[in-house]
Order: structure tokens, then C-alpha cells, then sequence
């Protein structure tokens, strides 16, 4: 189809290849370090045996460190041990990289080391780059207001049973616990896809909300991608939050009469 064929060429054109010396290709992303506005680089080196090292030439965790992140937190290190388990990008002398056997392989390993090198880069700067503001108790407000009108107990700053040492800002336990992260910025909105992602590669039930504190706090785009990669990302309102709230309450005791 032309559509489909057009479809194509738009996405091909987000990437940029150069060609350096000794054979190594230089592809510039369209995926952005967070906050930064800086594109995520790719390096597709080439080996002796006919495969390839596609790495980000230590680019994540060198940006992390200059943005006064920590590589080495609790974080970061648990979500390297969980990408061990789940991916095959590995962690090398401080760079991201995966080994490609053959031509196919390369544009996968591409996505793979420009999504981690993201992820890295979040996990290692989201403590360093949270702004203070009233928003979290904003939203805690309508949490303990539906609370005690509904009759129903959550937990906040609740650390999750998942790799990385992530917490969600508000969490309901159920047999789907609502767990609700507060972007107010995008690096959290960020931290939202990356709860989202490791809750479907370990299989455990959950609902992962970010809520954002404006779409201009997180940047449109973002916002709007975000809902491909979370359950729901909504910009705040009181109202709509208590809504959201009484219909997962609503569909937890429906699916567990």
C-alpha cells in the first residue's frame, strides 16, 4: 500500500547514518535523552568474525554523571541485573552494547541500545532532577479524600517488587494494584514507561498511571507517546483523578466477585 510504503520512508528519515573511519556507522536517533534535547547515538562497529558491536560508545552514563546522576545508585545497578535477565544488551566498561551476528540483527540492536541508553540515563539522573513543588500532595489529597470516602487504604513512596529499586508515588494493593506515578517532570513520566515495560517482562499484574502534572511539564510529545507505553498518562484534575480511582476500585471488586 502507498500509505504503508510512505509510512516507512517517514520513520527511515528520524535516522541519521554517518560513516566514520575503520567502517563504524554513526546513527543518530530520534530517541532523546530526557530533559535534554539531546539525541541518543548509536555506533555499529564492525569485528573480525563478520558480526557487529552496536553500542553508545559510553555517551549514557558519561551525560548521566555531567547532569549530576549516579551511575553506580541502587537503581541503576538492579535494572543492569534485571537487563541481564530479559535483554541482550550488556553493560561494558560504561557502555551499552549488544552484539549483532549478522546484517539482520543490526537495526533490532539499534532500538535495543538507544531504549537502554534512555532508560540508563533516567534511572541514573531521576533523583538528581525531581523539582520540588506541591503537585504530589496535590494528587495526595485526592487519595486520601477517596479514601476515606470509599473505604480503602494505599500506600505512598511505595517501592516496587521490581528490578531497579523504582517506587510508585501512590499504590492500591489488589490482585491489579493501581500504581500511580506523579510526572512532574519528564525524566518521572520516563520512570512511568520503565515501571510499565518491567511489569510486562516479569508478568506481574498492575496498572501503571502517570500522572502528569501539565502536558507542558513533561513536553506534548512526550505526553502523547507516553500512552503507547503506559496504561493510561493523564494531565491532573481532582475530579477525573477520583473518577479514576472509584473505576479501578469498581472493576477489582467485579473481577474478583
Amino acid at each position: 500500500m502507498v500509505i504503508a510504503s510512505d509510512i516507512k520512508t517517514r520513520i527511515c528519515s528520524l535516522f541519521n547514518v554517518l560513516e566514520d573511519e575503520g567502517g563504524v556507522q554513526r546513527v543518530i536517533t530520534p530517541i532523546e535523552y530526557a530533559s535534554t534535547g539531546d539525541a541518543v547515538v548509536v555506533r555499529v562497529r564492525p569485528r573480525s568474525d563478520g558480526g557487529f558491536v552496536v553500542d553508545e560508545n559510553g555517551e549514557a552514563a558519561l551525560n548521566a554523571s555531567m547532569a549530576g546522576g549516579d551511575i553506580e545508585c541502587d537503581a541503576v545497578q538492579r535494572w543492569l541485573e534485571d537487563q541481564r535477565l530479559v535483554s541482550p544488551v550488556i553493560f561494558d566498561e560504561d557502555a551499552l552494547c549488544v552484539i549483532a551476528q549478522n546484517d539482520l540483527e543490526i537495526a533490532p540492536a539499534i532500538f535495543r541500545v538507544a531504549e537502554a541508553a534512555q532508560q540508563l540515563f533516567t534511572l541514573a539522573t531521576s533523583r538528581a532532577t525531581r523539582h520540588s513543588s506541591d503537585f504530589k500532595a496535590r494528587v495526595a489529597e485526592v487519595f486520601d479524600a477517596a479514601a476515606a470516602d470509599l473505604d480503602f487504604s494505599y500506600q505512598a513512596d511505595f517501592e516496587l517488587p521490581i528490578a531497579g529499586g523504582m517506587r510508585a508515588d501512590f499504590y492500591i494493593p489488589s490482585q491489579r494494584p493501581l500504581i500511580v506515578i506523579a510526572a512532574n517532570s519528564l525524566s518521572r513520566l520516563l520512570e512511568a514507561e520503565i515501571i510499565h515495560m518491567q511489569y510486562q517482562l516479569s508478568k506481574r499484574p498492575g496498572m501503571v498511571v502517570a500522572v502528569a502534572e501539565s502536558q507542558s511539564a513533561v513536553g506534548k510529545k512526550q505526553f502523547e507517546r507516553a500512552n503507547y507505553y503506559t496504561d493510561k498518562t493523564v494531565s491532573f484534575e481532582p475530579n477525573d483523578m477520583r473518577q479514576l480511582i472509584e473505576h479501578h476500585l469498581t472493576f477489582v471488586q467485579e473481577t474478583t466477585a
